[in-house]
């Protein structure tokens, strides 16, 4: 079983010493990586992460995750080569299929239909992954063959893809309706996308295992774990409170529930990489410090 990682994603734009601050923070909560996010309205990853780098020491940096329609993969090679070398070989390379479809109007791209969106995924995972590992490529990341490569998302053919390259598999713990929302995914639901990612031969077949990350989209501290759930209730109407307690993407109570709760979720699904949003950076720290180590 892994010991934890905690990964803080920064979601909240920022300018010159108050993003080098936030990423100093993040790093005394002690937190193990910076996260940014690739959505137009935020911050651009790849500068973001080189600032991140200049002001800590410890934490690694990544993408959570770029969007692979907004990428020409050798232009995109270049990027990771080149952040890779300037943070030290401090970069972990997380990448998506894209799921908004109004940044892909506001980027003048056509918003493909989810098969193809993987296609264009796979091409870009294989392509960069071949440019980076060729010794004559230039710029050259730090870090051989590739920088370790994070591939996130729940449907089938995403986990194969990440079965087959991915040393770090992410479940969103949500799916995304026909309107584009998100709707969580059960507990129960999550053991089949899980259990559906360990069937796959590539799984099985490794020397090293994945690490697997789940993004918990909002922890709460509370004394009071059901005053805390009633008042998500009405976010979540089709769910009962206890299915709403139960949710793997949430976590609510003392911080001692909320580590024995993310104790059980590693055991049950293998979750040891745990991702939350930076406004909720501070309040989980406290977690964090709980669970440093174990």
């Amino acid at each position: 079983m892994r010991p934890f990682r905690f990964a803080v994603n920064m979601v909240t734009p920022a300018e010159g010493e108050e993003w080098r601050t936030r990423c100093r923070r993040a790093e005394a909560l002690g937190y193990d990586v910076i996260l940014v996010p690739d959505h137009l309205g935020m911050v651009a990853p790849f500068p973001a992460l080189v600032a991140a780098a200049g002001a800590t020491e410890r934490p690694r940096l990544g993408t959570f995750v770029l969007n692979a329609a907004f990428w020409n993969p050798a232009l995109l090679a270049r990027e990771i080569a080149t952040t890779d070398a300037l943070t030290g070989g401090r970069l972990e390379v997380g990448l998506g299929t894209g799921y908004v479809r109004e940044e892909h109007d506001r980027a003048g791209l056509e918003f493909l239909p989810p098969g193809r969106r993987v296609d264009l995924l796979t091409r870009t995972v294989e392509e960069v992954g071949r440019l980076l590992a060729d010794g004559d490529h230039v710029p050259r990341a730090v870090q051989r063959p590739r920088p370790p490569l994070l591939i996130g998302g729940n449907g089938d053919r995403v986990l194969r893809l990440a079965a087959e390259h991915a040393d770090i598999t992410a479940f969103t713990g949500a799916r995304t309706a026909k309107d584009g929302t998100l709707l969580p995914l059960t507990a129960e639901e999550l053991d089949e996308r899980v259990a559906a990612y360990r069937s796959f031969e590539a799984v099985s077949g490794r020397r090293t295992p994945a690490e697997l990350n789940l993004l918990v989209q909002a922890p709460v501290v509370t004394d009071d774990r059901r005053a805390a759930a009633k008042e998500l209730l009405p976010r979540l109407p089709q769910l009962t409170e206890e299915q709403l307690l139960e949710l793997p993407l949430l976590t609510i109570g003392t911080v001692e529930e909320i580590a024995a709760q993310l104790r059980a979720q590693r055991e049950r699904y293998g979750f040891s990489y745990i991702t939350v949003l930076d406004p909720y950076m501070e309040a989980f720290g406290q977690v964090v410090e709980e669970l440093r180590g174990h």
